[in-house]
């Protein structure tokens, strides 16, 4: 059941940025974790920014387009503490779990297809 419609999603796409700008300084995230925070936060923001729908500017990237690298963020972002080895920071492990979590779950629950209105 896709219960979110793109503007809503653009408003938890925004949170998403101010929740990744925010994190070092919310659970004290340290070196790489709060390097790859601050560099996800421009990163997301740029794609929201370029994407098809409501909070695009540029909408050069088709709205089911933006679905798809979110489809491969959520599951990235869980991986990301073991892979680049910080595992063992169990606020910033715990912290990256997270948000892929939120991420898989907001993209399952987003109507892509859904009518784009601005």
């Amino acid at each position: 059941m896709k219960v979110i419609s793109p503007r809503m999603h653009g408003y938890l796409d925004f949170l998403t940025v101010i929740l990744f700008l925010l994190a070092p300084g919310l659970f004290d995230l340290s070196d790489l974790p709060a390097l790859l925070a601050y560099s996800l936060a421009v990163i997301h923001l740029i794609v929201t920014l370029a994407s098809d729908f409501p909070f695009g500017v540029v909408k050069i990237i088709p709205f089911t387009v933006h679905g798809w690298i979110e489809r491969a963020v959520g599951p990235a972002l869980i991986a990301v503490p073991f892979a680049l080895g910080f595992s063992g920071d169990e606020t910033a492990r715990n912290f990256y779990i997270a948000a892929g979590v939120a991420i898989i779950l907001v993209g399952a629950l987003t109507d892509y297809q859904g009518q784009v209105k601005d």
